[in-house]
């Protein structure tokens, strides 16, 4: 089954003991303002046109660093105290969350150390490069990765800026959600990319919040789903992280998860799962209907409409994530050669 279901679709984010609530997300809202941008939510007019109820997109690659891990990444850092920030930073990333810290870090003045495997494609590698950051390749996933974050955190005394399981990272993504719930009161459903699970848990507490009866749909590629198996394991599992079009959402989600697991499998209403050739219909969807240059991972919720395995009834809202594609990738996707 690629769509499931979840088993706890009464629990509200008002009343549930969970790690992250929308104080924290308002608290955040404030302590990023002037650092991020408040992104504009467009209607599509294809895909409204098309499903008969407004979809409206919501472009987190107008963020400078093309790319909604911004808001957590700052957040995150200017939480920080000054003997932390001095200490300098490290974290992992699949390429979006290392450029938007060494960005962030860049702005403050704090040096900073981004660790990364090889499947991170290289114009990504290159980009936090150009911002100044030290970069370390190693391994083959995210969870090697992780394993040099934790060795130089023991061995430099570097401060660690978790990549989604962090609750001020993911009350800085969770913003999104307050704008989104703002431009758009009537909201039926929301569609997140879904990976480690700080963008869809942030959104899923703030929407919750503010408008309990929407439907928030998590969507992530086939190939590797760590949060979809997780959820469905009722526990978090590792997964084989393999190399897919929407690069940014491989890794796993930690077997030792304090945040994010638990707010995905508490208020993510469905998970649904696209195909490679699913994602790559997306891609060339927001280049030819929407005039949008998309990476894989912001182009899973163009996949899911087109597919037909989401159903529109109402407005909806789909969050375009991201915009960091290899251009000759995305040239050779546009014009057909990937199918």
């Amino acid at each position: 089954m690629t769509i499931m279901k979840s088993e706890n679709l009464s629990i509200s984010a008002d009343t549930f003991l969970l790690p992250v609530s929308l104080t924290d997300i308002e608290q955040a809202a404030t302590r990023i303002l002037g650092h991020v941008e408040r992104t504009p939510l467009v209607r599509s007019g294809a895909l409204s046109q098309g499903h008969g109820a407004p979809v409206h997109l919501k472009l987190e690659t107008l963020q400078p660093v093309g790319a909604f891990k911004l808001r957590g990444a700052m957040n995150a850092i200017l939480s920080l105290d000054d003997e932390a920030r001095r200490r300098g930073l490290v974290t992992a990333s699949t390429g979006n969350h290392g450029r938007a810290v060494a960005y962030a870090a860049r702005k403050l003045g704090i040096p900073t150390t981004v660790c990364m495997s090889s499947l991170v494609p290289a114009n990504k590698v290159e980009a936090i490069r150009a911002l100044g950051a030290d970069i370390r390749i190693v391994g083959t996933s995210q969870d090697d990765a992780q394993e040099e974050v934790e060795r130089l955190t023991g061995s430099h005394g570097l401060t660690s800026i978790p990549p989604f399981d962090d609750v001020n990272v993911v009350a800085g993504q969770g913003t999104i959600g307050i704008e989104i719930v703002e431009d758009m009161p009537d909201l039926e459903t929301i569609l997140i990319p879904l990976s480690g699970g700080g963008l869809a848990g942030g959104i899923a507490v703030a929407i919750k919040a503010l408008r309990p009866q929407a439907r928030i749909i998590g969507i992530s590629m086939e190939r590797g789903a760590a949060m979809h198996a997780s959820v469905s394991a009722g526990r978090p599992v590792s997964v084989r992280e393999q190399e897919t079009l929407a690069d940014s959402l491989g890794g796993g989600i930690g077997l030792e998860n304090r945040v994010t697991f638990a707010l995905c499998r508490a208020l993510l209403d469905e998970i649904v799962l696209v195909s490679e050739a699913e994602i790559a219909a997306g891609i060339c969807h927001a280049a030819r209907e929407e005039g949008l240059i998309v990476e894989g991972a912001g182009a899973v919720g163009f996949a899911a409409i087109l597919s037909g395995k989401i159903k529109i009834s109402g407005p909806t809202a789909l969050i375009v994530s991201g915009g960091n594609i290899d251009p000759a990738i995305h040239k050779t996707i546009v014009e057909g050669a990937v199918a």
